[in-house]
């Protein structure tokens, strides 16, 4: 990729489309037309993955009727970076921001949403209607339609389609009460005492009441794609049109949706195939494929089966549409901010063990995210914990996380037992941990880089003098094992004259806290002088050491006035990783809930209330 991509897009649009061939003796067949039915927040709760709770009728008929693909994976536990790589075919964290919550992508000038290459071969595009491309990815040559009356329907005669209809019923927000509220109970309701409990979860009754509703939110999904499915019969459409069934990302219950396990992370997906498309087909109907993919394969496959060539800058790899074609054998995930909290995952995922580096492991998987706890069963969970009654499983999800975690998906689907350290997984572990690395430098991942520099994005994070990625890794590598005996080498990167690397060695400091003491001076030097995200790690990091009478004053007044929101908001959360030490400066945590940005509205009025001793600001959604 890099330079040979950028400049063999110049070239791209001079390919010619290839149609697919029934067989070299009979004429041609024109191109199939392609259904996508995109669920939201789900992860497989149908009764066609085994699940004994679901009453999934329609998409379990489409299973059989189709392939079942048991290792399908979002490239992100939430919607919009994930929704990045399906519409480019590239991952988000090629092109920082995007691999945020709600941020704006820097994308290079080429880069466009696959379905405008469809449409210059003459299909007809439309979608009803969700975006979050996290991107400024150009609507009107993306679509020939982007709404919510947006349907094949409307296509000129004689042009093939391609649709996507996004179902928002089975999203997070319909598990809140007020949302739960709305709908009409089910003449079968889903019975709390029926469904499974993860281990990691405690045993209670607004944990297996959310899950129950979640099962009564499927079974309408399943009845909103049997009016879609009926639709297509009745146009005529079913016996030339390749169906997608999947689901934007993993959820939707208390550690799933965010976080980088299988929960956050698998989701269905079902392709149907009609009988003269099915060479298309990798299996027969009712087959199932255990081998991972995840969505950056999505725009290659589906220009594959348009006929048309992927795009040499799509990162990801055709899995249908020419003999051969597969999935890989490794698929790849990660996680950087979600709504107001900051946190960096990257993992990988084969068969059936994940690998995952934490690369700031001081912070706790349940950091407050204000939207997710308008779920009953996240305060609950919470509750218990600060009263001192989890143990083991059920207690790690609040505590701080270990630089990295592996697990066996086969004897433990709930990733409770982390085996990193096991000795007779060693050689899985250095397999999986170099397969990471590798990932990471060839996308050349932006994650490293602090939000609102100007080293974000496609094509200036590929200048390795400004983004010496392989010295970076390595400066985070270390820093993240939090071993004291490493201050030295922390102590020589916190003078590199790379940004990036001297920001890792500062969060270095962060991570270490109390044990950090020897860098006091160098972090003193960095928060009088360098970058604002520097400045606002090495603040957090001396107030741990007991530096609160100048790190504080500087917190304050970047939360108060800076002009980056950004910047604003890593000094609302440094505020509130202090705790207590933060307290002098709650004058300006009040103002900051009059911030212009709604993140820093949350994170500011969180710590507030906490201090405050007041209940936390709740979210309407």
């Amino acid at each position: 990729m890099q330079r040979r991509a950028f400049l063999s897009t110049l070239a791209s649009a001079a390919l010619l489309p290839e149609q697919p061939q029934a067989s070299t003796s009979e004429p041609a067949l024109p191109p199939p037309n392609i259904l996508w039915i995109v669920s939201e927040d789900n992860n497989p709760y149908l009764g066609a993955y085994g699940d004994p709770v679901a009453e999934t009728p329609t998409l379990d008929r489409l299973a059989a009727e189709g392939v079942l693909y048991q290792n399908c994976f979002s490239p992100a536990p939430v919607c919009a970076p994930t929704r990045f790589t399906l519409i480019t075919g590239v991952y988000a964290t090629s092109c920082g921001p995007a691999e945020h919550m709600r941020a704006q992508g820097n994308i290079p000038p080429f880069l466009r949403g696959f379905p405008a290459y469809l449409r210059e071969a003459g299909y007809y595009c439309t979608n009803n209607a969700k975006t979050d491309y996290n991107a400024a990815i150009d609507l009107k040559d993306t679509w020939d339609e982007c709404s919510k009356q947006a349907h094949w329907r409307k296509r000129p005669a004689g042009k093939p389609f391609f649709a996507i209809f996004n179902h928002e019923v089975t999203h997070e927000s319909q598990v809140f009460p007020s949302n739960q509220a709305k709908y009409e109970p089910r003449s079968r309701p889903t019975d709390p005492s029926k469904v499974r409990v993860p281990a990691y979860h405690p045993d209670i009754p607004e944990i297996r009441e959310d899950r129950a509703h979640y099962y009564d939110q499927m079974a309408r999904l399943d009845q909103q794609v049997a009016v879609l499915l009926q639709a297509l019969e009745e146009d005529g459409l079913a016996e030339s049109t390749i169906v997608f069934y999947y689901g934007d990302n993993g959820g939707v219950l208390p550690r799933s949706k965010r976080f980088c396990f299988d929960s956050g992370l698998h989701v269905p997906l079902i392709i149907r195939f009609p009988k003269k498309y099915a060479h298309l087909a990798p299996a027969g109907p009712g087959s199932k494929i255990s081998a991972p993919l995840t969505f950056v394969d999505f725009a290659p496959t589906l220009l594959r089966l348009a006929g048309l060539p992927p795009r040499d800058y799509m990162q990801g790899k055709a899995f249908l549409g020419a003999p051969g074609l597969s999935p890989g054998k490794y698929a790849f995930s990660f996680r950087n901010r979600m709504d107001e909290r900051y946190d960096m995952v990257r993992t990988v995922r084969d068969e059936r063990f994940r690998y995952t580096r934490n690369f700031m492991p001081h912070l706790i998987y349940g950091q407050h995210v204000q939207y997710l706890w308008q779920q009953r069963g996240v305060g609950a969970w919470e509750s218990l914990y600060r009263q001192g009654k989890l143990h083991g499983a059920q207690k790690a999800f609040w505590e701080e996380k270990p630089f990295e975690e592996l697990y066996d998906l086969k004897n433990d689907p709930d990733e409770i037992r982390n085996l990193a350290q096991s000795k007779d997984h060693q050689q899985i572990l250095k397999r999986m941990r170099g397969e990471l690395e590798k990932h990471i430098l060839a996308v050349r991942d932006n994650g490293f880089i602090p939000e609102g520099s100007t080293l974000e994005g496609y094509l200036p994070s590929r200048d390795p003098g400004k983004y010496p990625l392989e010295r970076i890794l390595e400066t985070a590598n270390e820093v993240c094992r939090r071993d004291p005996a490493g201050l030295p080498g922390i102590l020589r990167w916190m003078e590199d004259e790379n940004e990036c690397i001297r920001y890792w060695a500062v969060l270095g400091c962060v991570m270490l806290r109390e044990k950090a003491g020897k860098a006091e001076a160098a972090l003193r030097k960095h928060l009088r002088q360098d970058l604002p995200p520097i400045q606002v790690a090495a603040a957090e990091a001396l107030c741990y050491l007991g530096g609160e009478q100048s790190a504080l004053p500087f917190l304050e007044a970047t939360l108060r006035s800076h002009a980056n929101p950004w910047v604003r908001l890593q000094a609302a959360n440094a505020l509130q990783n202090i705790g207590e030490k933060a307290r002098p400066a709650i004058g300006a945590l009040e103002q900051a809930t009059r911030d212009a940005n709604n993140y820093v509205v949350r994170a500011a009025g969180y710590t507030y209330a906490v201090l405050k001793g007041i209940p936390p600001p709740q979210e309407r959604g």
